[in-house]
C-alpha cells in the first residue's frame, strides 16, 4: 500500500518539475525576445544616419535645399539663425539624380583630390604604426624589467590622453624639426602612436611561454620567434589594431587644421567639417564615397577585428 502511494507522489512531482522546467524555458525564451528587439532598436537607430546619408546623396540639389536648407541658413553677419522651421527627413528621393556624384567624381577634381590626400596621410601611418607596434610589443613580451616596465606605463598613460592634450607639444616638437605644413607632421606623430603598441603587448603576452622554450628547444633565434611563431599567433590583433586605427586616423579632422596650414594638402574629412550652404548636396555625395573604405575594411574584418579582441593567446587547433 505505502508503494502505491509514493507511486503519484512522484508521478506528481516528476510532472511539477517539467512544468517549473517549461516555465523557465518560456522565460527565458521571452527574455531572448526582449533583448533582440532592444538589439534591433539601437541598430535601426546607429545606422539611421547612414541609410540617411547614402539615400540622400541620391537627391538633386533643389530637392535637399527644400528638405534642409534651414538647418545650413545663415544672417547676414555669416552666423547660424534659429530654426522655426521642421526639418523634413527624408529616406527616399523623389526623383534619384546622380548630379551630385558627378560633380564629386568628373566636374571637380578638388574632391578626388582630398581623397587622396586621405589615402597618402593614412597609408603610411597605418603600415608603418603596425610595424613598429609589433617590434616594440616584441620587445615588452620577451625582455621584462623594470625600466621596460616603466616605459610601458608611459605607453598606457600617453594612450588614456586624449589626442588634443598632445597636440600643443606635437605643434612645437614639429616647429622644433621643420616638419610644420608637411606630411611628416602627421606621419610621425602617427606612426609612433601608443595605440598599438598597447593592443599588441597585451595579447603577446598571453602567448603561452611553453610555445616559445619549444621553438627556442628546436635551435629558433629571436628572428624567427617573432617571424614564425609570434606574428602568425597575432595575425587576429594585428589586423584588429589595423583596422581600428584606419578608422581613427581615416576620420581625423585637429590634426590637419592645427598642422598643416595649405589647404590644398587636407584630407577629405576636413572638408566634411566645413559645410556651408551651397555644398549640402554634395557633401551627402562626399560623405558616401568617404564612407566606403571604412566600410570595405570593416566588412572584410570582421572576422579578425573579433578574433583578435576574443582570443586569449596559444595554438588554435
Amino acid at each position: 500500500m505505502s508503494g502505491n502511494r509514493r507511486k503519484p507522489q512522484r508521478e506528481f512531482s516528476a510532472q511539477r518539475d517539467k512544468n517549473a522546467a517549461k516555465r523557465k524555458k518560456r522565460i527565458h525564451m521571452v527574455k531572448i525576445a526582449l533583448a533582440t528587439l532592444v538589439a534591433a532598436a539601437f541598430a535601426v537607430l546607429f545606422l539611421m544616419p547612414i541609410i540617411l546619408t547614402i539615400t540622400n546623396s541620391f537627391m538633386s540639389s533643389s530637392e535637399i535645399s527644400a528638405n534642409y536648407g534651414s538647418v545650413f541658413a545663415t544672417n547676414s553677419r555669416g552666423g547660424k539663425v534659429y530654426i522655426s522651421e521642421k526639418v523634413n527627413l527624408k529616406f527616399i528621393p523623389d526623383m534619384v539624380s546622380f548630379s551630385q556624384y558627378i560633380t564629386v567624381l568628373f566636374k571637380s577634381p578638388q574632391y578626388l583630390l582630398k581623397f587622396w590626400n586621405s589615402v597618402v596621410l593614412v597609408g603610411p601611418i597605418v603600415f608603418f604604426q603596425l610595424l613598429v607596434a609589433a617590434l616594440a610589443s616584441y620587445g615588452f613580451t620577451r625582455y621584462r624589467g623594470r625600466i621596460r616596465e616603466i616605459i610601458f606605463f608611459s605607453y598606457i598613460i600617453l594612450m588614456l590622453m586624449p589626442y588634443q592634450v598632445t597636440l600643443v607639444p606635437n605643434y612645437l616638437v614639429a616647429g622644433w624639426f621643420k616638419t610644420l605644413d608637411t606630411y611628416w607632421a602627421i606621419w610621425l606623430p602617427g606612426i609612433f602612436s601608443p595605440f598599438a603598441v598597447f593592443l599588441l603587448t597585451k595579447f603577446m603576452r598571453r602567448i603561452p611561454t611553453s610555445v616559445i622554450e619549444a621553438a627556442q628547444i628546436d635551435g629558433a633565434g629571436e628572428w624567427q620567434i617573432f617571424k614564425r611563431v609570434c606574428m602568425p599567433l597575432c595575425k587576429g590583433a594585428i589586423c584588429s589594431a589595423a583596422i581600428l586605427v584606419f578608422i581613427d586616423y581615416w576620420n581625423m579632422v585637429e590634426q590637419p587644421l592645427i598642422l598643416l596650414s595649405d589647404a590644398e594638402k587636407h584630407p577629405l574629412s576636413v572638408f566634411l567639417s566645413k559645410i556651408n550652404s551651397g555644398e549640402i548636396g554634395l557633401a551627402f555625395a562626399v560623405a558616401t564615397i568617404y564612407m566606403v573604405p571604412s566600410l570595405l575594411v570593416f566588412l572584410y574584418g570582421e572576422e579578425y577585428l573579433v578574433d583578435g579582441i576574443t582570443y586569449q593567446g596559444g595554438i588554435k587547433g
